[in-house]
């Protein structure tokens, strides 16, 4: 009998061991991510204004934008935001999310007249040597442009067809087609919302 006690006993005292470890734990957790959180939003938000000042050099703030048209079938705007000079609107930047040959991310700027103020490729999983060299800075077209680099200039109005108003890559055409449909669809959204909210 006294065996049978000592080791329920010894059980209760491994219980409560065990709680005061996950406890102990669950805190230095806590504490620290209470350190950490902050730190990472900081540096996402960092990240974030730097890539919208690489598409729209010109402004010198962004205000994010809550509520747009954000699902279009296979394509995703996931963040817009309002670029700004001296505290007026002077266009849009938003991040748009698709198909590719395989998937990709980019950032694109509109001024207020239409004309895409930059784009960048922030992620992109297609095939090596074709559909990469979207993306690669030392890849260049036969204007001397990289691919990203000339949409730069383009007013949307005249859309985004590839090798008619710009520049596929050879070997890669279903890349080049999908990037100019997310183009196609970030410019869209933005200049509609610039439209619809009179900025001009």
């Amino acid at each position: 009998m006294e065996n049978k006690n000592s080791g329920i006993g010894e059980m209760i005292k491994l219980g409560i061991i065990l709680v005061f470890y996950a406890v102990a734990s669950c805190t230095v957790l806590a504490i620290v991510n209470s350190f950490t959180s902050v730190k990472i939003k900081q540096n996402q938000i960092e990240a974030a204004n730097k890539a919208m000042k690489e598409v729209f050099s010109d402004a010198d703030s962004f205000e994010s934008v809550q509520n747009f048209n954000s699902n279009f079938g296979n394509i995703t705007i996931s963040d817009f935001y309002l670029a700004k000079k001296d505290g007026k609107v002077c266009g849009g930047v938003c991040q748009v999310a698709g198909p590719t040959y395989d998937k990709g991310k980019i950032i694109v700027g509109v001024d207020l007249n239409g004309v895409i103020t930059g784009m960048q490729i922030l992620e992109l999983s297609d095939s090596p040597g074709f559909g990469l060299k979207a993306n690669d800075p030392t890849f260049k077209l036969p204007d001397g442009n990289t691919f990203y680099g000339q949409f730069t200039g383009l007013n949307v109005a005249e859309g985004f067809t590839v090798n008619q108003t710009f520049d596929g890559i050879s070997g890669a055409t279903i890349t080049s087609k999908a990037i100019g449909d997310l183009v196609s669809q970030g410019s869209a959204v933005i200049c509609n919302y610039l439209e619809e909210n009179d900025y001009e």
